[in-house]
């Protein structure tokens, strides 16, 4: 069975703007002192001996993270692309709020995150083009590491869609996206390739 451990990276300024990081990768988007901390905290209370690896999204806010929670540990550490954000396309770098008032339709008035229309107006990637990513991932580490145990640093959106993938609920809105240093845990069978969520969005 590999075990994967998903952790959310640490808060941005672009966080604390409510703006659509997606796959921007400028000073905005990169770890703030607040974010910095977050990562230091899950460093102090989570002990990672256990771990045999360490993968994350190449993205400057998730390398960022994953460097703090590797220090004293040394795992191997690399990067993959199928760990990357959602594009949201023409929306990336847009105020939620801006958005909100042009597009209302496209938000869950509850979480308010966008629904999976989004991707039209915006030409974003699409929520299962996302899923099929991280399916595709997921599979591919199982297979080549079926006995271990596997840190991934990605982001609020992926970490999502590891989620469904396990669960595949009918209505994928019923997961909100996970905070800032979360941990998700999810586990996959070698021969089956079957996926079991144990627990979603745990602080330490």
């Amino acid at each position: 069975m590999t075990e994967f451990y998903i952790v959310r990276h640490g808060q941005t300024q672009a966080n604390t703007q409510d703006i659509k990081q997606g796959t921007i990768n400028t000073p905005a988007t990169y770890l703030n002192d607040t974010g910095k901390a977050q990562a230091q905290v899950l460093h102090d209370h989570v002990d990672l001996k256990f771990a045999d690896r360490m993968i994350a999204s190449p993205l400057e806010r998730t390398k960022q993270t994953a460097a703090i929670l590797n220090v004293d540990y040394d795992l191997p550490l690399s990067y993959d692309p199928r760990l990357s954000e959602i594009s949201y396309g023409q929306w990336d770098g847009q105020t939620n709020a801006a958005l909100r008032k042009t597009y209302p339709e496209l938000f869950n008035p509850t979480t308010g995150e966008v629904y999976p229309d989004y991707a039209i107006p915006a030409k974003g990637e699409e929520f299962t083009a996302v899923e099929a990513r991280v399916r595709e991932f997921t599979e591919e580490m199982t297979q080549r590491y079926p006995q271990e145990k596997i840190v991934v640093v990605t982001h609020g959106f992926t970490v999502r869609s590891f989620a469904v993938n396990a669960v595949q609920p009918k209505n994928p809105m019923s997961l909100p996206e996970p905070e800032n240093t979360s941990i998700t845990k999810i586990i996959c069978a070698p021969g089956t390739l079957q996926q079991y969520l144990i627990y979603y969005n745990r602080r330490y």
